[in-house]
C-alpha cells in the first residue's frame, strides 16, 4: 500500500474538455474541495474519489460522479486508486467542459487517464503499519538512543525524563528489530497504548 505526503496536480485535456486532477492527503480532502470550489468558480464537475485505513486497519473507500452520468467518473477514478493500492490520499478532478460530449466510454478512460497521469507525477510513500513502544533507559544512554532512532527513522511521539528516560515511539515491526539488535541490553522496550496529540 501506498501514500501521498503532499499535494500534486495536473491538467490533461481531451477534446477540448480540461481535467485539473489533485492528488493530496486524505486528512486534507475538506480543505482540498473548499479550496478549488473557490479557484474554479465556472468548473462544470468536481469529481473525486479517495481511500483511506480507518482505525481497524479497514480500507474505507468512496467517490462522486458530481453530475456526470453515473458509473463514469468517480468510480473509474477510484479503480485507478485502488488499483494501485493507494491508500490514505483523495483525487479530486475539475472538469471544465469543452463542448463536445465524450460518450460514457470516453469519460471512463478520461477520468481514468486523468488519475493516472496525477499518480505518475507524485511521490509515492509504502505504507508501513507502526507499533507503538516504550523505551526505557538511563541518561547515560541519551545520545546513543536518540542516535539510532535517528538512523531507523523511528517515530518519537514523547519523551520523559524521570529517574530513568523513557520514550513513546512508533515503528514499524522491522525497524523494532533492527533497533533491539543495538540497543544496549539495559535498555528496556515496553508494550504500550498512548495518546496521540
Amino acid at each position: 500500500m501506498q501514500f501521498v505526503q503532499k499535494e500534486y496536480n495536473v491538467t490533461v485535456e481531451i477534446k477540448k474538455s480540461k481535467f485539473i486532477t489533485y492528488l493530496f492527503p486524505y486528512e486534507k480532502f475538506n480543505d482540498v474541495m473548499e479550496k478549488l470550489k473557490n479557484e474554479h468558480p465556472k468548473a462544470r464537475h468536481f469529481v473525486y474519489a479517495y481511500r483511506y485505513l480507518n482505525e481497524f486497519e479497514q480500507i474505507v473507500e468512496n467517490s462522486s460522479d458530481d453530475g456526470e452520468p453515473k458509473g463514469t467518473s468517480g468510480k473509474p477514478s477510484l479503480a485507478v486508486m485502488a488499483g494501485m493500492d493507494i491508500i490514505n490520499s483523495g483525487v479530486i478532478i475539475v472538469r471544465y467542459f469543452g463542448g463536445i460530449k465524450l460518450g460514457t466510454g470516453g469519460l471512463i478512460r478520461a477520468y481514468g487517464d486523468a488519475v493516472n497521469e496525477v499518480l505518475n507525477s507524485a511521490t509515492l510513500v509504502e505504507y508501513k503499519k507502526l507499533i507503538e513502544k516504550k523505551l526505557i533507559f538511563e541518561y547515560s544512554y541519551l545520545s546513543k538512543v536518540e542516535y539510532l532512532l535517528e538512523k531507523y527513522d523511528i517515530i518519537i511521539v514523547k519523551k520523559v525524563f524521570e529517574i530513568d528516560v523513557v520514550f513513546f515511539i512508533q515503528a514499524s515491526k522491522e525497524q523494532l528489530e533492527k533497533l533491539k539488535l543495538e540497543l544496549d541490553r539495559k535498555c528496556i522496550i515496553e508494550e504500550t497504548k498512548f495518546e496521540k496529540k
